[in-house]
């Protein structure tokens, strides 16, 4: 049995020790260079996009991108050729993806910002559609962005069922844990703490789903909070109810600090007295 009350105050105090002064370890880092709201909102779908595998990796392939791109993401977007610019990302390779992925989400920014004004704007037109939870939300953005031109990647009008660039864009009902897309939504909707940006008032905190990335899975493993065998959308909901028990209106409120004991190596994968009894959550830990 989860004892909830206590273990909130131990994830609250978590929270308030891995602040700010953190941000060196997350990707999340790269969108507090720019100020633009318009220049975080696409550097926070291209990083998001690319935050998985290697936190070194991931670090190094999103400077190559916003080097290519410039000081000015947004406008970089609003400007980009496709037949052209693609070819800056020839040399690009990220684990799965490659340079034409990058350059097709790039074509797909931009398609969406001068359809709707914004990536914003987007999300706020599927709010108001009636999309309500967050799995409705990913939906309709991923089929949404999929439904876009790629011409002239792939070498063909309509995408390709094994192009890379889908990689981005996942989707809940086929049971993906969107950890990526769900990585997004927390950065623009979680209300500025200096961790999140709080761009988004019109999409309601507490409708947050948990990115479930592997230092997420194993602690909430650790502490009981899923009984979930596979790393699904419906593990990521599960997590998310239980810390809902503790934070009802900001359950994300955690996420960023309980990656840290994962990202810095603070949780181990097995028992260690010297580290497991420094951890303000050792109590609650079935490790």
């Amino acid at each position: 049995m989860i004892k909830y009350a206590q273990l909130g105050e131990k994830l609250d105090r978590l929270y308030e020790e891995y602040d700010a002064a953190y941000l060196y370890s997350d990707p999340l880092k790269y969108l507090h260079q720019f100020k633009r709201p318009e220049d975080q909102e696409v550097v926070g779908l291209i990083t998001a996009s690319l935050a998985y595998g290697r936190v070194e990796k991931i670090f190094e392939s999103v400077e190559t991108v916003l080097g290519i791109m410039g000081p000015n993401p947004f406008d970089y977007v609003i400007s980009f050729q496709p037949l052209n610019d693609k070819k800056c990302f020839d040399r690009f390779v990220h684990r799965f993806n490659k340079g034409e992925d990058i350059a097709c989400l790039i074509s797909f920014l931009q398609q969406t910002i001068k359809e709707q004004g914004s990536l914003g704007n987007l999300f706020r037109k599927i709010s108001d559609n009636g999309h309500n939870t967050m799995k409705e939300t990913l939906t309709a953005f991923s089929d949404y962005v999929l439904s876009l031109s790629t011409s002239p990647f792939y070498n063909c009008e309509t995408l390709p069922e094994k192009a890379g660039v889908r990689y981005f864009f996942p989707s809940p009902i086929k049971g993906s844990p969107c950890k990526r897309l769900n990585l997004f939504m927390r950065w623009m909707v979680r209300k500025k703490d200096g961790l999140d940006l709080g761009l988004w008032d019109f999409i309601p905190p507490a409708s947050l789903i948990i990115p479930l990335d592997t230092h997420i899975v194993r602690l909430a493993r650790y502490l009981g909070l899923t009984t979930k065998k596979s790393p699904g959308w419906l593990m990521a909901e599960e997590v998310t109810a239980h810390l809902k028990l503790m934070s009802p209106r900001d359950p994300l409120r955690y996420d960023f600090s309980l990656c840290r004991l994962g990202i810095l190596n603070i949780c181990p994968q097995k028992r260690d007295i010297e580290k497991c009894g420094d951890c303000l959550i050792s109590e609650f830990c079935m490790l």
